[in-house]
């Protein structure tokens, strides 16, 4: 045991000398405004103090938090109104303040760091979705976004989720057929409209999600209409169950007209 501490601790020693010249380059700064922290992808305390976690109770389906307990397996309004297709929808974060900033760093400023931060904080609020997931897969870009942004956000995050929680991972197992128009601004039906048929299971991945329950990532959930076109896709392409994980939600009274639309 003696031996065993002692060459945990020298590994520990020997990779903090390796790390040292990189953190002289590039001291860690905190995730939401760039202050210095101890350690990569972390918070300073006044950002951590602004970050709001979704916690139980919430609804059953669309895991929109409650304010008060409404009992176990309590539904929304809006999952009895609307049922989705999906099984289950889980966030980690409201999408605000110190959240918005992660995303659009994540998705606009090239921060990839944060993926698996994220990914961490995703994998504690879903998981109830990642115990029963059989595989993963990330909501896709269309090839022209791809190529303006260079990488997918949502299958960074995925790739991380798939890694942390020991599943398989498909970023081909779903593709965008076509670009879609911004869903900000348009109502309930046109937003409908702009994603129906937007998705598809290719052939050849199909062998990959037939029979199974898939756990779909994205960054952000908004206003739900992406979830419900790529869920239909993907059980079109044979899924057994699609469950919805994202890091930030848009809940009611946070939506910001100036917002893309991701999920």
């Amino acid at each position: 045991m003696v031996v065993a501490d002692s060459v945990f601790e020298i590994k520990g020693l020997a990779r903090a000398i390796a790390e040292a010249p990189a953190r002289l380059l590039f001291p860690p700064v905190c995730a939401g405004c760039r202050r210095k922290v101890s350690e990569p992808g972390t918070l300073c305390g006044r950002c951590w103090s602004k970050l709001r976690f979704l916690e139980k109770p919430w609804c059953a389906v669309m895991g929109t938090p409650f304010s008060h307990d409404m009992g176990e397996g309590f539904l929304s309004a809006e999952a009895i109104a609307d049922p989705p297709p999906f099984e289950r929808a889980r966030a980690a974060v409201a999408y605000t303040g110190v959240a918005r900033e992660m995303v659009q760093g994540l998705k606009y400023n090239d921060r990839t760091d944060l993926a698996p931060w994220m990914a961490r904080w995703m994998l504690r609020a879903g998981a109830e979705l990642v115990a029963e997931a059989q595989v993963v897969v990330p909501l896709p870009l269309h090839w022209r976004r791809f190529l303006s942004r260079r990488f997918n956000q949502s299958a960074e995050l995925g790739r991380a989720v798939a890694r942390m929680a020991e599943l398989p991972f498909e970023p081909e197992a779903l593709r965008r057929l076509r670009g879609t128009r911004r869903q900000v601004g348009l109502r309930r039906n046109e937003r409908e409209d702009n994603v129906r048929g937007a998705f598809r299971v290719p052939p050849e991945a199909e062998i990959h999600i037939r029979g199974r329950r898939v756990l779909l990532i994205d960054d952000v959930y908004t206003t739900g209409a992406t979830a419900v076109a790529a869920t239909l896709a993907l059980k079109r392409g044979g899924a057994a169950a699609v469950d919805i994980l994202t890091f930030a939600r848009v809940l009611p009274g946070d939506f910001r007209p100036d917002e893309a639309a991701p999920i």
